[in-house]
């Protein structure tokens, strides 16, 4: 590792690949880290969004392939073929710990597909709240998952203003630190960036920049929600009612989930099931909920007053609560990760019971988490989750409520609390 670099959770994912695989491709978003992480351990490095070392190595791609590894071959949708050149070599019996890629742009015809199998996926996010230090986690996803129904402790000074500033205050690495209009511009130029460039780079020019801001406004005010996209158009039409057609509405949905702007959260459906009328729509979800509170004009100190802003979408509770549960559910995704497991969302047809999220391992076992943006928990705040275990049994390994609260502990009937900064990988 390098002099300074702070290490991630996906470091240790990265660890064990490393050793066996001879080309890994970090993915994600633009901001949240890759070629740090990549460049962490890469000996040798193409960074192909610089034009001129684009320039350099576009009439004889077969350089890409020279120099001592890990080679790293950064933002590689900025030369296609790198990635078949990379697939190629692979066939051919490149060593483990050969190629790292990091790309910012999942294309709509990628080479990926001719990949499969040889250069591995790896999914980077913003930093999780474990990973930005502002306390070290007492619970972890990984001993969740474990079934052996952990001791759970711990106590944090952290209370909802600290959460509410870590919404607002981004988990780009390259944001941390700042502070009122530096970081305002800062998000406000991602977003330019996202409407302005990134779509065009992903082989689509928008017509009218306005209508694509206004509907990913109102995609951020459906934060948490499986509000449908007909909601959301509607939402996002304007003052005088234009709503966009549906052509342009989807590939705005398909372009930014490329460009992984939009991490929606798929619905959890089993597949021994018990359960029964499972409704599968995504609960919506930005890549970092402060660009969400940035598209919708609201600081700190707006999201704790709960007023009513931006476009009306329906969901339970006020804002704070929805981007408090964003924040939570990006941080669970990269712990889950880290332990193999995926992560999704129950809702019943009749959306008599919700459960926020559904951490599955591999075998189909489950631990299931309640987002609550309160200090304390009832009965009724965990009604959910025991109806859940009435129908799992033995395949709920544990059920957990996250809470803005103080400290951590099971309740007498065994379900964990657990403050959202003592949760960790």
């Amino acid at each position: 590792m390098s002099d300074g670099y702070a290490r991630r959770v996906v470091d240790d994912e990265l660890d064990e690949l490393i050793e066996g695989l001879p080309a890994i491709a970090l993915e994600g978003a633009r901001g949240v880290g890759k070629t740090s992480t990549a460049a962490a351990r890469a000996q040798t490095a193409y960074r192909l969004e610089d034009a001129v070392e684009r320039g350099i190595v576009v009439g004889n791609t077969a350089r890409l392939l020279d120099g001592e590894p890990p080679i790293l071959i950064d933002e590689w949708q900025y030369l296609p073929e790198s990635w078949n050149l990379v697939r190629r070599a692979v066939d051919e019996g490149a060593a483990p710990g050969r190629f790292l890629l990091t790309g910012s742009t999942s294309l709509e015809a990628p080479p990926t597909h001719t990949g499969a199998g040889r250069i591995v996926s790896v999914r980077m996010r913003p930093l999780s709240l474990a990973e930005r230090g502002l306390e070290k986690p007492h619970v972890r996803v990984a001993s969740l998952l474990s079934g052996e129904r952990p001791e759970v402790g711990g106590s944090t000074s952290m209370t909802l203003e600290d959460y509410v500033s870590e919404i607002v205050g981004s988990g780009f690495p390259g944001l941390r630190g700042l502070t009122g209009r530096a970081l305002r511009t800062q998000l406000d130029g991602y977003l330019e960036r996202v409407v302005d460039r990134d779509f065009e780079e992903a082989g689509h020019s928008i017509r009218n920049p306005a209508a694509l801001r206004r509907w990913l406004t109102a995609y951020a005010a459906a934060s948490s929600t499986t509000a449908s996209f007909e909601t959301i158009a509607d939402a996002g039409s304007g003052a005088a009612g234009r709503r966009p057609p549906r052509s342009t509405t989807i590939t705005y949905r398909d372009v930014l989930e490329r460009i992984w702007v939009l991490d929606p959260l798929t619905a959890w459906l089993p597949s021994r099931n018990r359960l029964r009328r499972l409704v599968a729509p995504p609960k919506h979800q930005l890549v970092d909920p402060a660009l969400g509170a940035r598209l919708l004009g609201v600081d700190a100190d707006a999201l704790l007053d709960a007023a009513p802003v931006g476009p009306r979408i329906p969901r339970d509770g006020p804002l704070v609560g929805a981007l408090f549960e964003s924040l939570v559910t990006q941080s669970v995704r990269v712990y889950a990760q880290a332990a193999e497991a995926r992560v999704g969302h129950l809702r019943t047809a009749s959306g008599e019971h919700e459960v926020d999220l559904i951490v599955e391992r591999a075998d189909g076992r489950v631990v299931a988490i309640e987002v609550k943006l309160a200090r304390t928990v009832s009965d009724d705040d965990v009604r959910h989750l025991r109806w859940l275990a009435s129908r799992l049994g033995d395949e709920l390994l544990d059920a957990v409520v996250v809470t803005t609260g103080p400290a951590a502990y099971r309740r007498s009937d065994g379900i964990a609390v657990v403050p959202a900064a003592l949760l960790g990988p």
